[in-house]
């Protein structure tokens, strides 16, 4: 990021001179448990009888709902909750289809709406909006009290809030709408180049049946096909109920970030504000390590690996080429990409030493 120095984290074994697959659930545990034992029981101790909220916060495509999901796999989703603040959104959106239900929104909003404008044309804001238009901010604390109430006590995750620039301040007394009074909080501030970002556009891929979506460079499925006609080449989906179906590029997806280069500047805008904030501890996660420095930092396995194939028209199969991912950071530094286990490892590191000092 430019401007603002994420610094690095060694997560480099001493100990270990094997690998790890990362993308396989039961070596991961191994790789979790090598890396961030200690910090994980620290962290679990902590977890026993202290909640906390953490705010994810980083620009469009930086892997957010992937962090929350491994540090939901390595803690126990009964004990953290990954909370999309866009999902939760959108559900009210499909419950206000039910009359019922709506009936119910609209008696916790009376009680809990505070704003600048009326409550009934906050809820038509909600009801006629679309995408490209933001709800008041004062409608949107309330939806999200009203979602977390119902999650029960847990530890939070939230990825989404703040979603412009005047809602920092809010989301600083956040806690004290929904009665987390006691918590600690905590801005997790991702960076990750644009270029990644592009990259991740221009080549993913969705199965039309499922809508799992992988991709084509940095995320391949088990089987790729290739048309010879267009001279292309195609992944299958994974999941055994799709029968091998080609996935297909979003239209638009080749244009990368050029659609939303304004939004990815207003994140930036917002990472800064943060990070300049006084009194909320911050974990400060970088996905990239500079090609000169990495070999003191990371082990190989947990640099991002990119994939090329090639057709054997002998063999009437495709071939599958890999090689390590490098990119350009908004510095124009060369650097690897790291897998988000990797990333995760410096996450819990930060964490735990944040609880170490609040324990003190």
């Amino acid at each position: 990021m430019q401007d603002l120095e994420f610094p690095l984290l060694k997560i480099k074994s001493d100990k270990h001179s094997g690998t790890f697959n990362l993308s396989d659930p039961e070596q991961r545990k191994k790789y979790f448990d090598l890396k961030v034992g200690k910090e994980i029981k620290e962290i679990q101790d902590f977890l026993k009888d202290h909640t906390f909220i953490a705010y994810l916060m980083g620009k469009k495509g930086a892997g957010k709902g992937t962090y929350a999901k491994l540090v939901q796999e390595i803690f126990g989703s009964d004990k953290i909750a990954h909370f999309s603040v866009g999902d939760a959104v959108r559900e009210i959106e499909q419950e206000f289809l039910d009359p019922e239900r709506k009936a119910t929104i609209f008696k916790f909003l009376e009680k809990n709406y505070r704003g600048f404008i009326s409550l009934e044309k906050a809820i038509s804001a909600l009801e006629n909006r679309s995408t490209k238009t933001l709800l008041p901010t004062e409608m949107i604390l309330a939806l999200v009290k009203m979602k977390i109430a119902e999650m029960g006590k847990k530890t939070l995750l939230i990825d989404g809030f703040p979603r412009n620039l005047d809602q920092i301040s809010h989301s600083l007394f956040f806690r004290e709408l929904i009665d987390y009074r006691g918590d600690p909080d905590i801005f997790i501030l991702i960076d990750i180049p644009e270029s990644i970002i592009n990259e991740r556009i221009k080549t993913r891929v969705v199965c039309p049946h499922c809508h799992t979506s992988r991709n084509l460079r940095l995320l391949p499925t088990k089987n790729v096909g290739y048309d010879k006609e267009k001279k292309t080449f195609y992944l299958m989906c994974d999941n055994p109920e799709c029968n091998n179906a080609k996935m297909f590029a979003k239209e638009g997806d080749e244009l990368g970030i050029e659609p939303i280069k304004k939004r990815l500047a207003l994140d930036e805008d917002l990472l800064k504000m943060a990070h300049n904030l006084y009194g909320i501890p911050k974990v400060l996660l970088r996905n990239h390590v500079p090609v000169e420095e990495v070999n003191d930092y990371v082990d190989d396995y947990e640099i991002t690996p990119e994939y090329s194939f090639q057709w054997n028209e002998e063999k009437g199969k495709v071939k599958i080429n890999k090689k390590q991912f490098t990119v350009l950071d908004d510095n124009g530094k060369t650097c690897y990409s790291l897998l988000a286990p990797a990333t995760v490892v410096s996450l819990v590191k930060q964490l735990a030493s944040i609880f170490n000092l609040l324990d003190k």
